[in-house]
């Protein structure tokens, strides 16, 4: 493939997580399932970190990361694929910030912004999320997001009781 062919397909970051059964395995499936498509590309992967529920606090500590995925599809195809792959690993949604099995969010999409019914870009609460600020920053740090570095959205975030789970970034890879 020629740069100009690699330059044809937009960089998305997306968010995942979970807390019931094996988040970790869950998410690595939920990657690998990406990265075989013909119409995306894994890229980047955080570090496996692990997180105390937000929002909905009496449950169980989730499982974070994030990725850099390089695709064909437009914002609407990705986010269709995303929940096509939280449905094929069983995922229900009965409460908001309530347990799952796997949750896949995009974060941003290139430049792009987009404020949909069902999809807005940059993702609405990224901003104020360490347990996405802190597995982003692993390899997009400097990534610009409603005019403010990754970095910088990071040092005002509160991530208390967060930790590095996996230090190894291809733990996804199995």
């Amino acid at each position: 493939m020629n740069s100009s062919e690699r330059d044809a397909w937009p960089l998305a970051t997306l968010g995942l997580g979970g807390n019931i059964g094996d988040p970790r395995a869950a998410m690595a499936d939920a990657l690998r399932r990406l990265d075989s498509r013909d119409d995306c590309r894994v890229t980047e992967v955080s570090r496996l970190y692990r997180t105390p529920p937000w929002g909905k606090t009496d449950q169980a500590d989730f499982y974070n990361c994030c990725a850099a995925v390089e695709t064909r599809l437009e914002p609407q195809a990705l986010l269709a694929a995303c929940l096509d792959i939280e449905r094929d690993m069983k995922r229900v949604r009965i409460e908001r910030w309530g347990p799952r099995t796997i949750d896949i969010d995009i974060l941003t999409y290139g430049s792009l912004t987009i404020e949909g019914d069902h999809l807005t870009i940059p993702h609405p609460r990224m901003t104020q999320r360490a347990f996405v600020l802190m597995p982003l920053a692993d390899f997009a740090a400097e990534m610009i997001v409603d005019g403010r570095s990754v970095a910088d959205w990071l040092g005002e975030a509160d991530g208390a009781g967060i930790a590095v789970a996996n230090e190894n970034r291809a733990w996804w890879r199995g």
